[in-house]
């Protein structure tokens, strides 16, 4: 039986596979017109596997012959520039020979010779060794993909570019290399920031893309057809919706569900099962959300830039020059949305970056109720959540605490507010052993907290205040999202940072849902600063 794979690149006879037909097809073209491509392609997005399918591809092509070698530089990054270049050279010919093998050939005596006579010392010498290795392959086509291109030590980076600059400039139909792809994760960036030594035209850059809601449903549909056990629709979509298509976490949601759950294989795989796998997730400490972790713990910058990305739906522009942006992105944090701002890239990460920023402990968690109640307080006699007198407690904590908020620590003020709530619903939703996450609508702005307890589903969207237009807009925005959901009520919470606020307490019916807003006003300054 044939499972689903988080590490390494995945093998069709031994795991469940997407087959990306269409962007291999995309890639192989750009590579067949002699390009020299920018790959945009973050760890753990399958990208090993997506070149070995491309390498395999050329190897077999009938109507012209190419000799593919694929370099991996991650090995390199303490290395010297000599070091490099003559490590790099041991690789190549380790590769050439691969290829040779592989045909079921040897190499001509004087390319052997040739190939043991040969050192490299520098930029200058790799280009000079690219242009004699071409005489030798005459009318075949060498092809170059380097990953992990980070890993080139900083003094040698200018001089390797400028030699494929050289190459590709002056070259021709025999050029050696006949097309380059680079992928990296950081200084991929680099390569465009010196247009007088990059070689690569930025309309040839190629993104690898999450996957589809399709191939998710053609991932998951194999396993179907070999077992027999089906995933519920709505569990479809909401794998795509919560990862966005990311390949290690659709196939990590496969694994808890088919592997680890122990569902039986006679049983439909439900939205049951798909918040228990959720909340597993959520909580794990797989690599692909260690790397996110690490990723934005790198940069201090990072956590303002990110929080403001997460919490005001006006955004933050998308423009690779920005250095911050362009590093967030190759990692894989934030893309850029349809009207040109910034967007995490799905709701699992939007979660992910709360948790890491938010405080362990924030000083107010004594105050959350009052000294009469507590959690159980909100349940109703047949165990449902009383979000309405929930969230009227909420709001009377945040009047009773005061200007405390904003002793908060390691918690911009602005963004005070909704790290509470977010707190406040979270520790609730702990304590009566019932799951919450995010559905970002947007990928910014808007969030979406969703629980789920007693076979029952409440949704909280929570925003900062941005205007009426954006209140009213966002109240019509949360009632379709309801209906989507087919639920009847939601709430909605915004938090109101202006110097004369206007707070609110409403409930309207919209479409015929049933909508309980809030304008919960936060504390700007504490008495010493007020006037």
């Amino acid at each position: 039986m044939k499972t689903f794979s988080t590490y390494g690149p995945v093998n069709p006879e031994k795991n469940y596979v997407v087959s990306r037909t269409e962007e291999l097809s995309d890639f192989i073209k750009r590579v067949k017109q002699g390009r020299y491509i920018v790959i945009f392609a973050p760890r753990q997005t399958g990208k090993t596997t997506f070149f070995q399918w491309a390498l395999e591809s050329l190897s077999s092509d009938t109507t012209e012959i190419y000799f593919p070698i694929e370099l991996n530089f991650e090995v390199y990054e303490d290395y010297s520039a000599p070091d490099f270049y003559n490590a790099l050279y041991r690789r190549i010919c380790k590769e050439i020979t691969r290829v040779f093998q592989k045909r079921g050939i040897l190499p001509s005596e004087a390319l052997t010779q040739f190939l043991e006579n040969t050192t490299l010392t520098d930029h200058v010498a790799m280009m000079e060794f690219f242009e004699q290795f071409g005489e030798f392959l005459g009318d075949e086509r060498f092809v170059l993909i380097i990953d992990e291109f980070d890993g080139i030590p900083r003094d040698a980076v200018s001089g390797f570019l400028r030699s494929l600059r050289n190459i590709y400039v002056h070259g021709s139909m025999r050029q050696c290399p006949y097309s380059v792809s680079i992928v990296g994760v950081k200084n991929i960036a680099q390569l465009n920031l010196d247009r007088s030594i990059s070689p690569f035209n930025i309309q040839d850059e190629f993104t690898l893309p999450n996957f589809t809601l399709e191939q998710v449903r053609e991932l998951l549909a194999q396993y179907t057809d070999e077992v027999g056990q089906p995933f519920a629709p709505e569990v479809i979509e909401s794998i795509h919706r919560q990862t966005a298509g990311q390949p290690f976490l659709v196939n990590r949601f496969a694994q808890i569900l088919t592997e680890e759950m122990d569902i039986p294989k006679t049983d439909t795989l439900t939205m049951t099962h798909f918040s228990k796998a959720h909340a597993e997730i959520l909580e794990e400490r797989n690599t692909n959300l260690t790397h996110l972790v690490t990723n934005i713990r790198r940069d201090p910058r990072f956590k303002n830039i990110l929080m403001e990305i997460v919490s005001y739906e006006r955004g933050v522009r998308f423009s690779l020059r920005q250095e911050i942006i362009s590093e967030l992105a190759t990692y894989g944090v934030i893309a850029r949305g349809a009207d040109d701002r910034c967007e995490i890239i799905n709701p699992i990460y939007h979660y992910c970056i709360l948790q890491t920023f938010r405080p362990i402990v924030n000083g107010l968690e004594k105050d959350y109720f009052p000294e009469e109640t507590d959690f159980p307080d909100y349940l109703t006699p047949t165990e449902q959540i009383n979000m309405e007198l929930l969230l009227d407690n909420f709001r009377d904590f945040i009047a009773r605490v005061g200007f405390r908020i904003l002793q908060v620590p390691e918690t911009p003020k602005e963004f005070v507010g909704q790290d509470l709530l977010y707190a406040y619903l979270d520790q609730f939703v702990s304590l009566i052993r019932g799951v919450m996450y995010l559905e970002v609508q947007t990928g910014r702005g808007r969030m979406d907290l969703v629980i789920f307890h007693n076979g029952q589903k409440y949704i909280v969207e929570t925003k900062i205040w941005e205007g009426q237009r954006r209140y009213e807009a966002a109240k019509r925005q949360l009632a379709a999202y309801l209906k989507l959901e087919g639920m009847n009520e939601g709430y909605y919470v915004v938090f109101d940072h202006r110097a004369e606020p206007e707070p609110r307490a409403e409930t309207e019916t919209i479409d015929g849902l049933t909508i309980r807003s809030y304008v919960i006003p936060v504390i700007q300054e504490t008495p010493s600063q007020q006037t």
